[in-house]
């Protein structure tokens, strides 16, 4: 049948994952051509497939490369491919960084299976879907000409003086040290440090240092 959505799921939680996968075979409509556990897995996939799936649903969270980054080298290589973000994480940040880099809608994992079934048939009829929050969240960026937003997964989310900065914070060094180490002024460091503790949503130096290990932006022997 022509009519038939191929699915690809992406997630590196396999029990969530088959969870979605025995709902989705339910489907008349609907078949799952291939489950993956991280982006590179995917990739890899659509480049020797035989024919092309017409929707990913994609976690962003995943080892190595992420849901954010596979979105942008899917979107650029294989753009008739759609991109169906679905993950935990459902701040602004993330919906907007999602979007911008070409995820053509957004689910939270709390999502009811009916929410999932409506939104994947959406997007193949239209080529999109967006509930209200995410309306939302567009009209945002397009009221505050916004075109920056980036999450966590976003190998762009931190700048290279921001990364700097931050090993140099995790190494317990003085405002003072980082700019002499980096050869900028205290107030320069300072800019970065509240930069760093907004981006994050850290509330204090220690909150920077968990941020950093958890997304593995530097190794334990560097503190």
């Amino acid at each position: 049948m022509d009519n038939i959505i191929k699915i690809v799921l992406a997630d590196d939680e396999e029990l969530f994952r088959k969870g979605i996968y025995f709902l989705l075979q339910r489907e008349k409509n609907i078949e799952v051509v291939f489950e993956a556990s991280n982006g590179a897995e995917i990739i890899d996939y659509l480049k020797t497939c035989e024919t092309q799936p017409d929707i990913i649903l994609m976690d962003l969270k995943m080892p190595g490369i992420n849901g954010v980054e596979a979105t942008k080298i899917i979107h650029k290589e294989f753009s008739d491919v759609k991109i169906i973000a679905l993950t935990s994480y459902n701040t602004k940040s993330f919906i907007a960084n999602m979007i911008n880099v070409g995820a053509v809608s957004y689910l939270v994992k709390n999502a009811s299976p009916s929410e999932m079934v409506e939104t994947i048939n959406e997007v193949s009829k239209k080529g999109f879907y967006y509930n209200d929050t995410v309306l939302e969240v567009i009209q945002d960026d397009i009221l505050s000409g916004n075109k920056s937003n980036k999450s966590a997964f976003d190998d762009e989310f931190l700048t290279n003086r921001e990364r700097e900065v931050l090993t140099l914070i995790c190494q317990q060094l003085s405002t003072n040290e980082i700019a002499e180490k980096l050869f900028i002024s205290s107030r320069t460091v300072e800019g970065h440090r509240t930069n760093l503790l907004l981006k994050t949503e850290s509330k204090n130096i220690a909150g920077l240092v968990v941020y950093a290990i958890q997304n593995k932006l530097l190794l334990t022997d560097e503190l």
